[in-house]
C-alpha cells in the first residue's frame, strides 16, 4: 500500500476532528490519502470533502461502502446508529475504525465483531486515548517506582453538552455514559487493569464490585455520572462524568509515594509527577502531530498493511495465539463460521471493546437507564 485511501461516513462534529488529523497526516506525507466521505445529504458531503480536501463526496452511505477502493472507513455516526452502518461496511468487505462508544450495548457489540470475524476485515474501535503516545511517559514513571504502588484512580470528565439535542435523546442512546463517561472508565483501566500473579505474569485485574449513581434527564438517560469500582486486588476507582457541570477533565493516579495528575484525560494536553509532599517534580506537555486522533488513524495503517503481524485464525472454536480467548468465547456463538479471522489493534482489542460495552451495560442497569431500542 502506498497511501491508505481514508474514508469518513457521516459528517458531524466528531467528523470534522478526525478529518482534520487525517488532512494533517496528508500534508506531512505519512501514507495517508483524504479519499471519500459520505452524509445522507449529498450538499453536506460535498462540502465537507471541499472543506478538509477529499477527492470524493458521497450521498448515501450505501455508496461509500460499496467503494472498493477504500482501505478505511471511519464510521462518524451517533453510536446509536454504529452497529447498523459497521455491519453495512463489513458485509462490503470494508476494514473499519468505529467511534466510541462502539455500539449501544453489548449485544450489538457483539454481532458487529463477530461478523468481522467471519468476514475477515479489519475492525477497531476508534478509543484515540489507548493509542497516545502520552501513556508511555507514564506507564515509565509507574514502572520506576516513581510514586510507589499504584492504589487508587480518580477521574472525573464533565463537560455541558446538554445543549444538543442528541444527548438528551434516549433513541439515540443519549446520556453522559456512553459519550464521555467512557474516557474516565478508559482512564481507570489503563492503570488499574492489570495486575502481576503469583507467577510473575501481567494478568487481568478483574472488577469485583461496581457502586453506580447517576442523576437524569427528564428523557431518562443520564446527565451526572458517580462510579465506584473496586479491583480484585483491592485498588479502586473513583470516576465522575457529567453533561451538565462545568467543565472539569483530570485523571489523578495515587500511589504510596507520590501521584500523577493528567489535564485532560482524553488527550492527555499535561502530566505532572508529584512526591509524597504533593511537588511537582516533573512536567511534561506531550507533542502532538494534530489533534491526536492521528494516533489511531496511523496505527490502524500498520495493522493493514501487516496483516499478519495483526491477525489471528479462529478455527472449531479455538483460538491460536491469541490470549483473549476466554473473552471472545462469550460472543463467538452468534457466529456459525467454524473458521475466522481476528484483525485487531493490540491496544484495543475486540474483547476489550466487548468487555468495556458489558461493563457500561452494567453501569446502565444500577442507573435504571433502557433505550427504547433494547429488548
Amino acid at each position: 500500500m502506498n497511501n491508505l485511501k481514508f474514508a469518513i461516513l457521516g459528517c458531524g462534529h466528531i467528523a470534522t476532528k478526525m478529518a482534520a488529523a487525517v488532512k494533517t497526516l496528508k500534508n506531512q506525507g505519512m501514507g495517508v490519502e483524504c479519499y471519500a466521505v459520505a452524509s445522507r445529504n449529498l450538499e453536506k458531503a460535498t462540502a465537507f470533502a471541499k472543506e478538509y480536501g477529499f477527492e470524493k463526496a458521497y450521498g448515501s452511505y450505501e455508496a461509500l461502502a460499496a467503494d472498493s477502493a477504500i482501505d478505511l472507513i471511519y464510521i462518524a455516526t451517533p453510536h446509536s446508529h454504529h452497529h447498523e452502518f459497521a455491519k453495512l461496511c463489513i458485509e462490503h468487505g470494508r476494514n473499519i475504525l468505529v467511534e466510541k462508544a462502539f455500539t449501544a450495548n453489548a449485544k450489538l457489540a457483539a454481532e458487529v465483531i463477530s461478523l468481522a470475524h467471519d468476514k475477515g476485515v479489519f475492525l477497531c474501535e476508534a478509543m484515540w486515548t489507548r493509542f497516545l503516545p502520552a501513556l508511555e511517559t507514564i506507564r515509565n514513571w509507574i514502572r520506576d517506582g516513581r510514586i510507589g504502588n499504584v492504589e487508587t484512580v480518580e477521574a472525573d470528565f464533565s463537560m455541558k453538552l446538554s445543549d444538543r439535542d442528541r444527548m438528551h435523546d434516549p433513541a439515540l442512546a443519549g446520556g453522559a455514559l456512553l459519550d464521555i463517561g467512557i474516557y474516565s472508565l478508559t482512564f481507570a483501566d489503563l492503570f488499574l487493569g492489570e495486575r502481576i500473579d503469583a507467577d510473575g505474569k501481567v494478568v487481568r485485574n478483574e472488577i469485583a464490585s461496581m457502586d453506580c449513581k447517576c442523576v437524569k434527564f427528564k428523557t431518562g438517560v443520564d446527565a451526572s455520572d458517580w462510579i465506584n469500582l473496586t479491583y480484585e486486588n483491592g485498588q479502586k476507582a473513583y470516576l465522575k462524568t457529567s453533561m451538565v457541570s462545568p467543565t472539569h477533565n483530570e485523571g489523578v493516579i495515587y500511589g504510596s509515594a507520590g501521584q500523577i495528575r493528567v489535564q485532560n484525560l482524553n488527550d492527555m494536553v499535561k502530566l505532572e509527577l508529584l512526591d509524597d509532599a504533593g511537588n511537582v517534580v516533573e512536567s511534561v506537555e506531550p507533542t502532538r502531530l494534530c489533534n491526536c486522533y492521528e494516533y489511531e488513524v496511523l496505527a490502524c495503517k500498520e495493522a493493514i498493511e501487516n496483516p499478519a503481524q495483526f491477525r489471528h485464525e479462529i478455527c472449531d472454536g479455538s483460538i491460536d495465539n491469541c490470549s483473549n480467548s476466554r473473552d471472545l468465547s462469550d460472543f463467538r456463538a452468534l457466529s456459525n463460521v467454524v473458521h475466522s479471522i481476528v484483525w485487531e489493534r493490540p491496544e484495543m482489542t475486540h474483547a476489550k471493546t466487548m468487555e468495556f460495552m458489558t461493563h457500561m451495560d452494567k453501569i446502565r442497569e444500577q442507573f435504571g437507564v433502557r433505550y427504547p431500542f433494547e429488548d
